[in-house]
């Protein structure tokens, strides 16, 4: 971590540049976000590359959140005893490079081995990266977490371009991934010394239980709704460009439309998050989104064309973008639960989304349509409304 220079009472003093800081770890933030992009948006051409049916690509990709939720607990255990910025220089090279692997599957079996490796480093970036997050943010006394989500998001926006772009040029998802490799550990290089080193992104008091611990009841809660999120988010990432080749029927050039429509509004949500909660607080903020992702994905069941699902799906990157965020600011200012083991928690139960919400999909579709499946993950925003409203705890931290 780079410091600059003051003099204090005579004498000269490191004061920790936290501009800069910031920038650093916004960047990485946008570096794995970016990685998980480029996956998405060469969902499509892989799923027809290896012809897939809707059920059994949607139990190959159960190996990717399988592989992030399995090296959960581990990966805590590293960046406590390792620090999390010499974790996260070794976890995202690693990620991009299994990234490149996906490009170069030919059989449905080595996808899913490839996207089990992807989904462990992925964990492995995530835990490190956001427990920069924490560092930085306690460096400067103010809620800046709901910023580096964005710049996740903003990453996500920037990928699908590519995405785009490679498609448009058919270029092959392995030469793409590579290209991708480059941008990232460009990043990284010139930003590793800018990173905040040691052990302190968490709590070095936190009991190594934390991951195993009986969750405290408001957290679980408070996982529940990041549940919902995610899993309508996973949905999103992962079948978004599918729904806009089969049920839209969109043109091969605007397929990964509903992906990028997605992303631009979680991404701006994301960077306004903390005015719209000063104006009208956490729990309403957060019911609204789970208004807005029930209403986006029945819009898009009921009509399903181009515009009308554009504009749907924009209303549901609107909708998560908060969720998240909002809910790991307030489990970390839980009074009862140190931020560390707070956020692990939430997160923890929250990821279960993820791991649920994309097989879940490939499943009903199977048995019913596309457009049906869409339709169940569009109660869990119903779900998210009603949760919101029992949480007293939002209240406390708004």
């Amino acid at each position: 971590m780079t410091d600059s220079t003051q003099i204090v009472a005579g004498h000269t003093e490191l004061v920790p540049d936290k501009k800069r800081i910031r920038l650093a770890v916004a960047l990485v933030y946008f570096s794995m976000g970016l990685c998980f992009a480029s996956w998405a948006s060469r969902i499509p051409d892989i799923k027809t590359a290896l012809h897939l049916n809707d059920a059994m690509f949607g139990s190959i990709l159960f190996a990717l959140p399988v592989g992030q939720f399995l090296m959960m607990p581990f990966s805590g255990k590293l960046v406590t005893r390792f620090g999390s910025r010499k974790i996260m220089l070794f976890a995202l090279p690693v990620y991009t490079i299994f990234l490149s692997n996906v490009g170069l599957v030919r059989e449905g079996w080595q996808l899913a081995i490839a996207l089990f490796l992807f989904g462990l480093a992925g964990n492995l970036c995530n835990i490190s990266i956001n427990t920069q997050g924490v560092a930085a943010e306690r460096l400067y006394g103010r809620p800046i977490m709901a910023s580096f989500h964005g710049s996740w998001s903003l990453a996500g926006f920037t990928g699908a371009l590519i995405g785009l772009l490679m498609i448009n040029l058919k270029v092959s998802p392995y030469w793409h991934f590579v290209t991708v490799i480059l941008i990232v550990w460009t990043i990284v290089w010139t930003n590793q010394a800018h990173l905040i080193g040691g052990k302190s992104g968490a709590n070095p008091n936190e009991p190594k239980r934390k991951f195993f611990g009986k969750p405290d009841p408001v957290l679980l809660q408070l996982g529940i709704i990041g549940f919902c999120s995610m899993a309508s988010e996973g949905a999103m990432f992962d079948w978004s460009g599918v729904y806009f080749k089969d049920v839209v029927k969109a043109p091969d050039s605007l397929v990964i439309l509903g992906y990028t429509s997605f992303m631009i509004m979680m991404s701006t949500g994301r960077f306004v998050a903390d005015y719209f909660i000063s104006k009208i607080g956490r729990k309403l903020l957060l019911q609204i989104c789970g208004v807005m992702i029930s209403t986006g994905l029945f819009t898009s069941v009921i009509f399903p064309y181009l515009i009308p699902s554009t504009l749907a799906f924009m209303l549901v990157g609107l909708g998560v973008s908060s969720i998240v965020p909002t809910v790991y600011s307030a489990a970390g200012r839980h009074s009862k639960v140190p931020p560390g083991i707070a956020l692990a928690t939430v997160s923890s139960v929250s990821f279960l989304g993820f791991l649920m919400g994309p097989p879940l999909i490939g499943y009903i579709s199977e048995a019913f349509g596309l457009r049906y499946s869409f339709a169940v993950i569009g109660i869990f925003g119903i779900g998210i409304t009603l949760l919101v409203s029992k949480i007293r705890a939002l209240n406390d931290v708004g």
